[in-house]
């Protein structure tokens, strides 16, 4: 089944999880598909900063791909995220990611070097160019230390119209902004753990791209604000905000505390790959007490595609 965009809604992007050799762990990484799968989830995603896909070789990003479209099933729009320092690298796992069947893809910026915007425009321009997918361009300056602005990308969505998707990883106030001035033709999904996601929402937030720790809680706080009910999707936000504040501390937080959170939930024992942000006593006890209030996982029935 083919998804068209825009792809509203809370969207999982799966960790990275590794065996005790620090390989990737097969089944885990099943579990974890077949968990956001059962909350009700509407869409997938993999190779985002979540999935650790620096650290990843281009077999196992391929492998990753594989795994994620054959478990996933045709059940959500799947989407994978283009890393690579070169034009030549990200075209070859655009390749992939058609191969695997994947809905629409997600570019990030080339982690080499600092450059103006219109290197970054005719970097994006050209990957772009080179499939027919629906593309989206990421675009989390105060994670990845370089971004576009709200001009640049105008230029590139008129340039190519396959673009049609905005990743965001900022405040509510400059979603809205990008919103305003594309005039709401250009979807947009956050992302920064959930943090402002009923204001995102109220921003005009196609949706948010999310890892799985807390994602039932943001399910729930979409749902409502989704059925007019934002007092519903604030008791459901206020629920999940200590457990993201936490681990939103920064991009190696949210992959040691985050994932671990995950696990906790999931009973899914958590290794990490070095190099790695290594867990404190102190930190495990927040984990283990977040856990304890937020639950288990409890799957629901999947809402008809």
């Amino acid at each position: 089944m083919a998804f068209p965009p825009p792809f509203a809604g809370i969207h999982a992007i799966l960790y990275a999880l590794f065996d005790s050799r620090e390989r990737l762990d097969r089944g885990a990484m099943r579990r974890q598909t077949e968990i956001c799968l059962s909350l009700g989830v509407h869409g997938m995603a993999a190779l985002g900063l979540a999935t650790e896909v620096s650290k990843l070789t281009l077999t196992e990003r391929r492998m990753v791909m594989e795994w994620v479209a054959e478990d996933t099933g045709g059940q959500a729009p799947l989407a994978f995220t283009i890393f690579g320092s070169s034009v030549e690298e990200q075209v070859e796992q655009v390749r992939a990611a058609e191969q695997a069947r994947a809905d629409w893809v997600i570019l990030q910026p080339p982690m080499v070097g600092s450059f103006g915007a219109g290197e970054y425009i005719r970097f994006f321009g050209r990957v772009a160019g080179a499939t027919s997918l629906p593309v989206a361009i990421q675009n989390a300056p105060a994670y990845m230390g370089r971004g576009l602005s709200v001009e640049d990308i105008q230029t590139l969505v008129a340039q190519h119209p396959n673009i049609r998707v905005v990743k965001g990883e900022g405040p509510a106030v400059d979603i809205r902004h990008l919103i305003e001035v594309t005039e709401g033709r250009l979807p947009v999904l956050n992302g920064r753990g959930g943090i402002e996601l009923v204001d995102n929402l109220r921003a005009g937030c196609a949706g948010l791209i999310l890892a799985p720790d807390t994602i039932d809680y943001a399910l729930r706080a979409h749902a409502s604000f989704v059925a007019g009910d934002e007092d519903g999707a604030e008791a459901a936000y206020r629920e999940m905000l200590p457990a993201a504040v936490f681990i939103m501390q920064s991009i190696e937080s949210l992959i040691c505390y985050g994932k671990r959170l995950f696990g906790a939930r999931a009973g899914i024992e958590i290794h990490d790959r070095a190099p790695a942000m290594r867990p404190t006593e102190f930190g495990i006890g927040l984990v283990e007490r977040h856990a304890a209030r937020l639950g288990p996982f409890e799957a629901k029935t999947r809402r008809p595609t």
